[in-house]
């Protein structure tokens, strides 16, 4: 019995929903043995799929075949979560965020408040260089 890419994906909880998954393989987001896949592509027992979610890309061996969404403590039985530690550490790296806070009701900021908020966005020190290809290039040598 085949089954579809994007209901396998539903069927095992790595999307809420199917159009989600659907949206997934359209977009690029899954692949099938290491190739890119249509939503009606089919699933066999064996294969290896890998989906993108966010910063993370997890990493599922199909063990059985099923159409149906099931319970989370069944899921193992139908796919294999090969998801390496790398990726997993993804989610619980720390979220650097800025935040400016203004009084509900304050309008829009002033000429002298967006002067003072450019003057903290500069302030602030990113490790961005300046040559960001050049720093690829970099990378790549020294992995060699």
């Amino acid at each position: 019995m085949p089954v579809r890419i994007d209901k396998y994906l539903w069927a095992i909880r790595v999307y809420k929903t199917r159009t989600d998954a659907t949206d997934a393989c359209k977009g690029g987001k899954v692949r099938l043995n290491g190739y890119d896949v249509k939503p009606s592509k089919e699933v066999r027992q064996g294969d290896v799929i890998t989906a993108r979610k966010g910063a993370v890309t997890y990493t599922y061996k199909v063990l059985e075949l099923i159409d149906k969404r099931q319970g989370a403590k069944l899921v193992p039985v139908y796919a294999e979560n090969q998801t390496p530690q790398e990726e997993l550490a993804k989610l619980r790296a720390p979220v650097e965020t800025f935040f400016l806070k203004r009084d509900r009701g304050a309008g829009r900021p002033t000429k002298k408040d967006r002067r003072q908020m450019d003057e903290l966005w500069s302030s602030l020190d990113f490790d961005v260089p300046d040559d960001i290809s050049e720093a690829f290039t970099l990378d790549w040598l020294a992995e060699e």
